[in-house]
């Protein structure tokens, strides 16, 4: 079968591999659609290192092609790429996304940029109909906000500023409407993404400049009961931490890279902040987060701004992310 296989930083090759061995407790899954995420792209350039050659790509949309562990031949899935051992403490304490011997689809193990993979059963999430080929990819990342604003709680009424309107940003933004958040209030430097968010729902729209500060907390009333930041920056997150009110709650969802910068400590303290940081999701998130777009609660559709073939995963990667926010590959039918 064919695969887009990373020989090396920044240099991927189409190839013929095997087809993947079926373990006992796993299932295989031909891959329909998956998308392209941060960090498959931080794999492709080297900052995140992997064994070569690797086959990236962990938001998986596929069928079922053979029956087993209680799926049949042609259910549609998506796959939970966060494989977890079952057996370690995080484990017993159903926190698989925390396993310490656990590992990443097409970061430590060949992913989905082929034509079929195997994975457990217990990692695979039947799709209804009315959820397309096109955007479900998304859902995998729709899990980890799912789960992220698990941590932190968001009730009725209270003021909401999201920092960095990426994918997650903007799905963070619609989770936080069904939750009853209002203000909504949303922080970046791009007038288009400002403009979508306005489209999926948001209340305030603030454009990252001199002076945004004093416009959020015009807009929430002295400052935001939640804060998500969703860039991965130091500097954004000290900016979560500054338009915080006392006894805020922060969501630090973006991952950040860096190992240090200037940061308000002293407003961290002075405020009685609490922090919560997400990591994957968990088996429980899935369903919630299926639920949602099924129901039309959640838009992707929007997200999506470029598709390409398996055969052009290369230029995928090279698509200029200033424009780019949500990249589709279709595998189906690419043999």
């Amino acid at each position: 079968m064919r695969a887009a296989s990373l020989v090396g930083p920044g240099r991927i090759e189409m190839e013929d591999v095997s087809h993947p061995d079926v373990a006992e407790g796993e299932v295989l899954v031909g891959i329909r659609t998956l998308g392209v995420c941060g960090t498959d792209r931080k794999i492709y350039s080297g900052a995140i290192p992997v064994s070569y050659p690797r086959i990236m790509g962990h938001e998986i949309v596929g069928e079922v092609l053979a029956d087993a562990e209680g799926f049949v031949t042609g259910t549609r899935v998506i796959i939970d790429p966060s494989i977890a051992c079952g057996r370690c403490e995080r484990c017993m304490e159903g926190r698989g996304n925390l396993c310490a011997d656990g590992w990443l689809l097409g970061r430590d193990r060949d992913g989905g940029m082929r034509e079929a993979i195997s994975a457990p059963a217990t990692n695979l999430h039947r799709l209804p109909e009315v959820v397309s080929d096109d955007v479900a990819p998304l859902i995998q990342v729709l899990t980890t906000c799912v789960h992220g604003q698990r941590m932190i709680d968001i009730f009725p009424g209270e003021s909401v500023v999201i920092v960095g309107l990426g994918v997650t940003g903007l799905l963070h933004l619609q989770l936080a409407k069904l939750r009853g958040a209002w203000p909504l209030v949303c922080v970046t430097r791009s007038e288009r993404k400002l403009e979508l968010a306005r489209e999926l729902g948001a209340d305030v729209t603030v454009r990252s400049s001199e002076g945004a500060l004093e416009q959020v907390q015009e807009a929430t009333g002295g400052g935001a009961a939640v804060t998500i930041e969703c860039a991965g920056k130091v500097a954004t997150l000290a900016q979560a931490v500054t338009i915080a009110r006392p006894g805020g709650r922060i969501l630090a969802y973006g991952t950040i890279a860096e190992s240090g910068g200037a940061f308000p400590f002293y407003d961290l303290y002075y405020k009685e902040l609490s922090i919560a940081n997400a990591r994957a999701a968990r088996p429980e998130d899935f369903p919630v987060a299926i639920e949602s777009v099924a129901s039309e609660r959640v838009r992707l559709d929007p997200l999506v701004t470029h598709r390409f073939a398996l055969s052009e995963a290369a230029a995928a990667f090279e698509a200029d992310e200033s424009q780019a926010l949500k990249v589709i590959l279709d595998v189906w039918g690419q043999g």
